[in-house]
């Protein structure tokens, strides 16, 4: 059963990064920098995080590297250190077929996760009456948060029938969308809002290409003869792993407008300057290939990271994107938090 601190807190929103891996330049967990990496989500502020998940590489399940639960203890002792409250919301990532999900699932339970966060990533070829059946046993292990992934990065298209299924199971909390598809995004609202727990879920975004959109839309959906409302309540998203002390004061800010009349235009325009940012960190025109080392880098360059290197030798950067990070960095100062790093790193790397 999911805390009633954290359920609160995930219900009414909350900031949540997706949480990278440092690593060595001979592709080996570099642990100081792991634990930095924890402190420095808590000091700026976030509402959780996610651990284990995409951002995290999910090649740190792999037998050859075999990381996994020593990633997910490492950023558990961290937030015990840090004393966090009872609301901040842990989340551990679960991915694979059924029995490795159990196995997640069970050890996220055992070492103090709150909720699990199910992937359907490399399940192309399960149904969706599978992928229903592997999201009710696990459910019966651990809280779950739902994750739309998208296509290109291993995810695939799911029905509304889905997601209106996967939002009656008990022990469904949230559900992450994260499709970069409008069409889909309202898919998954539309079936929330349809279901019988509809208002046991909370929505987050993962549309990275769209957040502040996405944070200050309400929906209006028609069930039988009344209108609901539904709003994307906070985020998940990888690119708050960069940025993150700036991103948290653009969360509250957000926050603050959710329920008003007009929203400044301004915000709107900062919508598309964090989406110009975006680009350049996550590589769309790539296909998202260097999604993971543009995040690297840009904590590279902070000192967060000792470099952009991942678990695979084949994900680096693209092409060109070195020269589109420099140049958001150089087009959006407003949106670093370099100050707030450089002040605090030489504390978070200490033992």
């Amino acid at each position: 059963m999911l805390k009633q601190e954290v359920k609160k807190s995930l219900l009414e929103g909350a900031m949540i990064p997706a949480h990278p891996l440092a690593l060595t330049e001979d592709r080996q967990l570099d642990e100081a920098g792991q634990r930095a990496l924890t402190r420095y989500y808590i000091d700026a502020g976030v509402g959780g995080v996610a651990v284990g998940v995409h951002t995290t590489q999910f090649e740190i399940r792999d037998p050859q590297f075999n990381l996994y639960k020593r990633v997910l203890t490492l950023a558990i002792e961290e937030m015990n250190k840090a004393k966090v409250s009872d609301s901040f919301i842990k989340i551990g990532g679960i991915s694979g077929p059924i029995e490795q999900a159990m196995e997640e699932a069970t050890f996220l339970k055992e070492i103090g996760y709150d909720l699990g966060l199910l992937s359907m990533g490399g399940l192309q070829d399960a149904s969706e009456e599978e992928l229903i059946a592997r999201t009710q046993i696990v459910a019966e292990i651990i809280p779950v948060i739902g994750f739309y992934l998208q296509p290109a990065v291993g995810g695939k298209v799911l029905s509304y029938d889905f997601w209106k299924q996967l939002a009656n199971i008990p022990n469904v909390h949230a559900i992450k969308i994260a499709p970069f598809n409008r069409y889909q995004t309202i898919d998954v609202i539309r079936a929330v809002c349809n279901s019988e727990r509809n208002e046991e879920i909370a929505i987050y975004t993962g549309n990275d290409d769209n957040i502040v959109n996405d944070l200050l839309t309400t929906y209006k959906i028609s069930v039988g003869d009344k209108k609901l409302t539904k709003q994307i309540v906070g985020g998940l998203l990888g690119h708050w792993s960069v940025w993150t002390k700036t991103a948290v004061e653009i969360f509250d800010k957000i926050s603050t407008y959710k329920s008003a009349e007009q929203i400044p235009s301004e915000l709107l325009t900062l919508g598309q300057e964090i989406t110009d940012a975006n680009a350049a960190f996550f590589d769309p025109n790539n296909q998202f290939k260097g999604s993971i080392a543009g995040i690297n880098e840009v904590l590279t360059r902070q000192g967060l990271l000792r470099g952009n290197w991942c678990l695979m030798d084949k994900e680096k950067l693209s092409p060109n994107q070195h020269e589109e990070i420099d140049r958001v960095y150089a087009e959006y100062p407003h949106l670093n938090d370099d100050a707030f790093v450089k002040e605090n790193l030489t504390k978070w790397f200490s033992n």
